[in-house]
C-alpha cells in the first residue's frame, strides 16, 4: 500500500512540474540536478557528434512554431533550476556552449547559438533516430567532425541525414 502512495505522489509531482514549466527537468535524458554535461560521441556512420546522456539535436525551423505537442516529441535540453551554465565534456570547446533564456525563465542549452533538443524516440544512449524533417522543421544531430575511414567504433541506430 505504501508503494502505491509513493508512486502516486511521484507521478503527481512530475505531472505538476510539466504543467508548471513546460517540460520537466526530470526528463529521463537530462543529467543530474547538479548540472548538464555536453560532450561528444563517435560512430562510424556519423563521425563525432554532440550528446548529453543521449544524442542532442538542433532545429532548422519551418513556419510552424515548436509548440507543446512538438516539445513532447522534442524535449528541450534544459539546465536544472538554479544552474547557470552547462558543463563542457570531452571534445567540447566551451566557447560554443551557452544558454538561451526561455519565456518561463528556464535556461535551454545552446551550441554555437543553436538551442539543443532530445528526440523522444531515441531510447538508449547514442541512438540517432531523429535526423528528419517534420511539421516544425528539419532536425539534425550536431556533427563536429565527419566520419573517417579510420573510425573503429560501433555503428549506432540511425535516422535520416547528417546536419548542422
Amino acid at each position: 500500500m505504501k508503494w502505491k502512495v509513493v508512486a502516486g505522489l511521484v507521478g503527481g509531482l512530475l505531472g505538476a512540474s510539466v504543467l508548471a514549466g513546460g517540460i520537466s527537468s526530470a526528463h529521463p535524458r537530462q543529467n543530474s540536478a547538479k548540472g548538464i554535461t555536453v560532450s561528444t560521441a563517435t560512430s562510424s556512420k556519423y563521425g563525432t557528434f554532440l550528446v548529453s546522456g543521449h544524442t542532442v539535436y538542433a532545429l532548422t525551423p519551418s513556419s510552424v512554431a515548436c509548440d507543446a505537442k512538438c516539445l513532447k516529441i522534442w524535449p528541450q535540453l534544459l539546465l536544472p533550476i538554479g544552474v547557470k551554465k552547462p558543463t563542457t565534456g570531452k571534445g567540447i570547446n566551451a566557447v560554443n556552449l551557452g544558454t538561451v533564456k526561455l519565456k518561463n525563465g528556464r535556461l535551454q542549452v545552446t551550441y554555437a547559438g543553436q538551442p539543443m533538443y532530445f528526440f523522444a524516440n531515441d531510447k538508449a544512449a547514442g541512438q540517432v533516430k531523429g535526423n528528419l524533417t517534420d511539421t516544425w522543421g528539419k532536425w539534425a544531430i550536431v556533427v563536429l567532425a565527419p566520419p573517417s575511414s579510420s573510425t573503429t567504433t560501433t555503428t549506432m541506430a540511425s535516422g535520416g541525414g547528417i546536419g548542422f
